[in-house]
């Protein structure tokens, strides 16, 4: 059934390699980046992000300029600009990022693609997806930007771009 549900769940995005939207997954590599080196006291770039996360550099520009409108995060122009993080803020769980870009319905919708499925009206896979459905919808609304940067940054393994390199 879990074959099945990966399956689904590759079939909702565009391209069948991916979870999730080009958009998401730059937004997410790009913000995690961004808080790895406000953690060294760094506010990077539109051209140092790009290149670190490997993603076109106008696509990353415009992601990141609508991330900066809805609040996720800051800019400032200038010798000492680049993106940051406000201290002052909570910090951000992946399910904003990810209903702020492709919507809710990976977190709500029915694995059957039915408008009208609930407990009351399941669809044939109802009662095997909801709870694969809000394990996902668990873990982004745990994991934050932040804490996945802290994971990265205790495990030398883990990479930000496509192509796997050393550090």
């Amino acid at each position: 059934m879990i074959t099945f549900f990966l399956l689904l769940l590759l079939h909702h995005s565009k391209n069948k390699n991916q979870v999730f939207k080009k958009e998401t997954e730059y937004a997410l590599r790009a913000l995690v980046y961004i808080q790895l080196q406000n953690s060294k006291e760094r506010r990077p770039g539109i051209a140092e992000i790009a290149s670190e996360i490997e993603t076109p550099q106008s696509f990353t520009a415009k992601i990141l300029q609508r991330l900066v409108k809805q609040g996720f995060v800051e800019s400032q122009k200038g010798i000492n600009g680049g993106f940051f993080f406000d201290h002052d803020k909570e910090d951000l769980p992946l399910k904003k990022v990810i209903v702020s870009i492709e919507g809710d319905s990976l977190f709500s919708g029915c694995g059957f693609g039915l408008k009208h499925c609930d407990e009351n009206n399941p669809c044939p896979l109802h009662f095997s997806y909801a709870p694969i459905r809000d394990a996902i919808n668990n873990l982004v609304s745990d994991e934050t930007i932040q804490s996945l940067a802290n994971k990265y940054n205790a495990d030398d393994r883990m990479i930000l771009s496509r192509l796997v390199s050393s550090r």
